[in-house]
């Protein structure tokens, strides 16, 4: 096993390293919570103010997920041949110009086209960024740094839940293009940012990545597992991320202010799922935290579905620990797994496995929504989908974490 080497940043950086990984947390919040994940809670009022079907307002989710698909493609070749806080940087502004697109849509096609942009820039910034954000941090902190990553992510989302349920009241369904367009301003300031002070130490990329970054990925022990139980949460976790707020609106008769909140919970506790769940990782190692997490998903996920408000919000919180946790825990593996060379090509192939299984993910959950009237057979797929991401988990080596 060869764990990625540190590259520790010159001294006159070292004080910096702290406000690096604010700053790239805050750009995974704008790539990730606001550029793919704020769609879900947007849903409803993007369905109704555009008067489409689940179906569609499925579709067009996919068309996000479809770019971050393709954006992992072009990143396992990108991040062989280019520095990696070069790549993160297009990616934040592609994400930002995506977030522009997505305020100034009047059809379901524009706001595609938005967020279909704001996927290609989401590959590009999160593939390359835990790795920097680690880098920023002495070699006992880089699992925290990646963490909070995830933490970044759940800020986002908190963020948007807000946003909207202080918007929609008062704008009614067409608030959904208001939230975008506010989180364009704060992608341009976090663009700016970031552009002026993250800087990250690497030699010059190499090549011999192979094709989409495969063979990188099969030098890392345990790679087959991984992104099994990596891709299986791609399709699991948009069938709750994606249709929480439907549903509870939808099925269990919420309000939207309602159901914003329990969005809220769910990224509050994103905030604290990574950081939490690496903690544990450090005691028990990352094959067994991961097996935990998958474990727990599905008893949540039958606690939504009784629609009583006390236990579904509770539910909530352990969903948003689990969203937190598990994307951080599969991130983390690689960058202990992988070395310095390997890193970029080997997640962006992981991420492609996980970016195939986004991409069906929404229209199925739409199609399931629509023939049968309700999101019922949606949550449970994503409950069964868990068990065999937990298998996959256990299947990791034993000692991964050494």
């Amino acid at each position: 096993m060869n764990p990625t080497t540190p590259n520790q940043p010159p001294r006159s950086w070292a004080k910096l390293g702290w406000i690096t990984v604010l700053l790239i947390a805050m750009a995974a919040a704008v790539g990730q919570a606001f550029g793919r994940f704020g769609y879900g809670v947007l849903l409803p009022a993007v369905r109704d103010d555009l008067g489409i079907s689940n179906t569609l307002a499925g579709l067009v989710g996919a068309a996000n997920v479809g770019a971050y698909l393709l954006g992992t493609l072009v990143v396992a070749w990108a991040t062989s041949r280019y520095l990696l806080i070069n790549v993160m940087r297009v990616g934040l502004a592609f994400a930002t110009f995506g977030l522009l697109i997505a305020s100034l849509a009047g059809s379901p096609w524009v706001l595609a086209a938005g967020l279909f942009v704001a996927g290609i820039g989401g590959a590009f910034l999160w593939i390359p960024a835990p790795v920097i954000a680690a880098d920023a941090l002495p070699a006992h902190r880089r699992p925290l740094a990646v963490g909070m990553m995830s933490s970044g992510i759940g800020v986002g989302v908190m963020f948007v839940s807000i946003l909207s349920g202080i918007l929609r009241p008062i704008e009614g369904d067409s608030a959904w293009s208001s939230v975008y367009e506010i989180q364009f301003f704060i992608g341009v300031g976090v663009l700016v940012a970031v552009l002026l002070l993250v800087r990250h130490q690497q030699a010059a990329p190499s090549g011999g990545a192979g094709f989409g970054g495969f063979t990188a990925l099969q030098r890392m022990p345990g790679w087959l597992p991984h992104i099994i139980a990596y891709s299986t949460f791609g399709f699991m976790y948009l069938l709750i991320l994606g249709f929480l707020t439907t549903r509870l609106e939808d099925d269990s008769i919420w309000s939207s202010v309602d159901a914003a909140f329990a969005f809220t919970l769910v990224g509050f506790t994103m905030i604290l799922g990574g950081p939490t769940f690496v903690t544990i990782a450090q005691r028990i190692g990352v094959r067994l935290t991961l097996a935990l997490a998958f474990a727990l998903w599905p008893i949540f996920v039958g606690v939504i579905l009784t629609g009583y408000e006390l236990p579904v919000l509770a539910a909530c919180v352990g969903i948003g620990f689990l969203f937190g946790a598990i994307p951080t825990l599969m991130t983390l593996y690689v960058v202990e797994n992988t070395t310095a060379q390997d890193y970029g090509p080997s997640f962006a192939a992981a991420t492609l496995a996980f970016g195939i299984a986004q991409t069906i993910s929404p229209p199925i959950g739409g199609f399931i929504a629509d023939l049968t009237g309700s999101f019922t057979f949606v949550f449970l797929l994503a409950a069964f989908m868990s068990i065999i991401g937990l298998f996959a988990a256990l299947r990791l080596p034993r000692h991964d974490a050494q």
